[in-house]
């Protein structure tokens, strides 16, 4: 199963050739993970006083065609491999036609905050993105 959120590259998202920034497309991605975390009832500031965190460990972008300034496109997210503690996801900005501007790779690891280490991935968040898959 996908997640899919709509966004519009604004003008601050873009350099002054009207292109979406490079490291834009990684706030894009970051917002579609959030917001499908929010969609599943999961507060990540109720997560936040529980000490726990998701952080990036790894992410890998492959650039395949530039965005522009107001343009409406669609974050499609997945998960590619739920583990203990961390999570894979694939996501793609796409427009409706399904053209690919920016494809990634997301590695996100569950982390104790006070501690700054990985922690298990709270039990109904697995449960909701293993309903998900």
């Amino acid at each position: 199963m996908t997640f899919n959120w709509p966004i519009t590259v604004y003008y601050e998202d873009t350099d002054a050739g009207g292109v979406v920034y490079h490291s834009n497309y990684l706030n894009f991605f970051e917002r579609a993970r959030t917001q499908w975390l929010k969609a599943m009832g999961v507060s990540q500031i109720t997560l936040l006083g529980d000490d726990i965190a998701f952080v990036v460990k790894h992410a890998e972008l492959d650039f395949r065609q530039a965005a522009r300034f107001e343009q409406d496109l669609i974050v499609e997210s997945r998960i590619v491999l739920l583990k203990k503690a961390s999570m894979v996801f694939h996501q793609q900005l796409i427009d409706e036609s399904g053209t690919c501007y920016c494809d990634a790779t997301v590695t996100v690891a569950c982390i104790s905050l006070s501690k700054m280490r990985p922690r298990a991935i709270p039990q109904n968040i697995v449960q909701e993105f293993n309903r998900a898959r």
